[in-house]
């Protein structure tokens, strides 16, 4: 009997009001409404308040994916987060996750660190070990607090990011959940976006803030979605055409439509957040897929395709059936 990885519940959170662009020229920044419109398609975000951390984002998304999943706390038998914004050296925030939970299962909790491409990278990984048959429920979770990391003198990336959390919980079963998986790596590009700092002797040595190569990226990212799409959905038999609902990471509008274009999707069959939440990261997918499903967009029997590119470089694509 096959072993399926099946998507059972899905959640999200975003902390705090909209930030617009216009709130962002009022605080000062060189930039237009326009000008990040035009580029990105981004026009709020949200960021969360002093003393609030991914954990705590991560915490409120997975509440609502229990929920939505109708499964309890002590079910659970292993936490998967993605984040690259963890709330300290360690332990990992899937550890204080599982506190602030209140699960004393003893279930292990580990982070995963490939940036924008982490959610892929951690349902991925999730997906082998139902696989193999010892879980049985996981929860996935993306959580991102990416405001602390952005050099707000720096009017290129700082408005591009936001803060959030996104969630799912994955449990074992004899109906087709995941169906491909894909997720590659290569540091030799890791100049173009990375955020170089460390702690060391007690200080920050180097620059904490996220760097990047704007153009560099695009012309990497439409390039490995649009081949890890293909290698997917050929690992799952699946045709271009069978795809009812693309749900990439929220970087750039433009990014996203390239890859629609070579992927054959019109847009309509896209979820779409940059818009009202920019560039969560790890959380940006599995917010989206929360978006797509309570909105009723997304159904049960449907195949969905996620798919993301992150600095390292890191880039994956899950296919599944809802």
């Amino acid at each position: 009997m096959t072993i399926y990885a099946r998507i059972m519940g899905t959640g999200s959170y975003l902390p705090g009001d909209p930030v617009s662009n216009h709130d962002l020229v009022a605080r000062g920044i060189e930039t237009s409404d326009e000008w990040i419109v035009e580029r990105t398609g981004i026009s709020a975000r949200h960021y969360a308040p002093e003393g609030v951390f991914s954990s705590d984002l991560a915490l409120e998304a997975s509440k609502r994916a229990l929920e939505a999943s109708n499964c309890k706390v002590e079910d659970i038998d292993l936490i998967i987060v993605a984040t690259s914004t963890p709330d300290m050296v360690f332990p990992s925030t899937a550890a204080l996750l599982q506190n602030k939970l209140g699960m004393k299962n003893g279930a292990p909790a580990l982070d995963v660190q490939a940036v924008c491409s982490g959610f892929v990278y951690a349902l991925t990984l999730a997906d082998k070990f139902i696989r193999s048959g010892s879980n049985k429920r996981v929860l996935v979770v993306g959580a991102e607090v990416f405001s602390r990391v952005v050099d707000w003198n720096d009017r290129t990336t700082c408005v591009l990011f936001g803060d959030g959390a996104g969630a799912v919980v994955l449990e074992a079963s004899t109906e087709p959940g995941i169906l491909a998986t894909a997720i590659h790596a290569d540091g030799s590009y890791s100049e173009i976006l990375n955020a170089p700092g460390q702690v060391a002797g007690g200080q920050v040595c180097g620059s904490p803030f996220v760097k990047m190569d704007g153009q560099a990226v695009f012309k990497f990212a439409v390039k490995v979605l649009s081949e890890v799409a293909g290698e997917a959905l050929a690992s799952a038999g699946v045709k271009q055409e069978e795809i009812d609902w693309l749900v990439p990471h929220q970087a750039n509008v433009r990014i996203i439509q390239s890859t629609a274009r070579k992927l054959g999707l019109d847009m309509d069959k896209v979820i779409l957040t940059v818009g009202q939440h920019g560039n969560t990261s790890g959380a940006s997918i599995p917010l989206a897929l929360d978006v797509g499903v309570r909105s009723g967009r997304i159904q049960r029997g449907q195949n969905i395709l996620l798919e993301g590119v992150g600095g390292g470089f890191t880039w994956g694509a899950v296919l599944l059936r809802f």
